[in-house]
């Protein structure tokens, strides 16, 4: 999300620094592919409340219910919580899609706060936003705000290439952010959109930009785009950038992803001269905020393995563990360098 417009940037300008991605990245993605890493099919997203969070997604996006119920304990234990712990969830997925879901989890019988409390978007640590796009974003951002939700800015239009775009991050409750984008020209066709499609993205805000395109690589996940950007005059930032910052100060940014198409995919992003507060020691459950992506993988093991070889322990592991809505599975998660988990799962037989 350099400004608004990375989503459609298609010709990376790092080329140095992607050359060495491709170095480090080559034998990963090799891998990646042989293990058939899918696309993220649900975030983890933690709440106080499991109605009030979802309502914008199954009342203005018309999101269906596909699953509620308990935590199992195998789950709770995954997430290295202690014996008193318990939780509930309530699964939501887009129209017609199995991916980009988000699970809302509401934890009980521990202690809790915002992983990014208070945190502005140059803070670092912790996931940012869930990334969906809107064939219309005003009459979303109006709703969202009718609905008690606010944002980092007014919706945002502009021209990129042969782009017409405008984009909003809305902020929701808990720490739960959505980033939307609408493309009105040329017309988006890759997956339905609505009021708000599925997720296909996920930001993380980094301390350094190319460290974590380094970490990725590690996992396997390919570039999609690698850039600077900073906007041709003062103008309104959907990060809430000063307006005379906006022509000086860099956002470099990197999305990344495990397989081609438009979803599935990771971000990170630098503000390059900007230093804030480091949300990373919190960015794990039972903490309030979005906590993860889940990647379905075939051969898990063996993938776990081969990235550990590359120096990417896993910081929690579960075998067989039920998670309504997926299945009897194995699990595990890795952190980046800023404390941001991804999950990558298999079902069990």
């Amino acid at each position: 999300m350099i400004g608004p417009r990375s989503h459609d940037l298609h010709r990376p300008k790092h080329w140095q620094s992607l050359a060495v991605f491709a170095c480090i990245a080559l034998s990963a993605a090799t891998a990646a592919t042989a293990q058939s890493i899918g696309a993220w099919t649900e975030a983890i997203v933690s709440v106080r409340n499991l109605e009030k969070a979802s309502h914008l997604l199954r009342e203005i996006g018309d999101w269906r219910v596909t699953g509620r119920g308990r935590l199992s304990r195998g789950e709770l234990d995954y997430w290295q919580l202690p014996p008193t712990a318990e939780a509930t969830f309530m699964r939501v997925c887009a129209p017609a899609a199995d991916t980009g879901c988000i699970r809302f989890v509401r934890f009980r019988g521990v202690a809790q706060r915002p992983v990014r409390l208070a945190a502005r978007a140059w803070d670092t640590g912790g996931i940012f936003s869930i990334m969906v796009r809107s064939n219309d974003v005003q009459k979303l951002f109006d709703r969202a705000i009718a609905s008690g939700w606010w944002a980092e800015s007014e919706p945002i239009g502009f021209r990129f290439g042969g782009s017409v775009l405008k984009n909003v991050v809305l902020q929701g409750p808990d720490g739960f952010q959505l980033a939307a984008y609408e493309r009105s020209s040329p017309p988006f066709t890759a997956f339905p959109l609505g009021s708000i499609s599925q997720g296909f993205n996920s930001m993380r805000m980094v301390r350094d930009q190319r460290a974590s395109v380094g970490f990725y690589g590690k996992l396997g996940f390919k570039p999609v785009f690698d850039s600077d950007y900073r906007d041709p005059a003062p103008q309104a930032s959907n990060f809430s950038l000063p307006h005379n910052l906006t022509t000086t100060v860099i956002r470099r940014a990197s999305a990344l992803q495990p397989l081609d198409g438009e979803t599935g995919r990771v971000e990170v992003m630098e503000f390059i001269g900007l230093a804030g507060k480091n949300a990373a020691p919190f960015a794990r459950a039972p903490n309030l905020g979005i906590l993860s992506v889940r990647y379905p993988v075939t051969d898990l093991v063996r993938y776990q393995a081969q990235i550990a070889e590359r120096g990417v322990p896993a910081v929690q592991t579960a075998r067989v563990v039920p998670i309504a809505g997926i299945g009897r599975v194995d699990l595990f998660a890795v952190a980046d360098p800023d404390g941001n988990l991804t999950e990558f799962y298999e079902v069990t037989k």
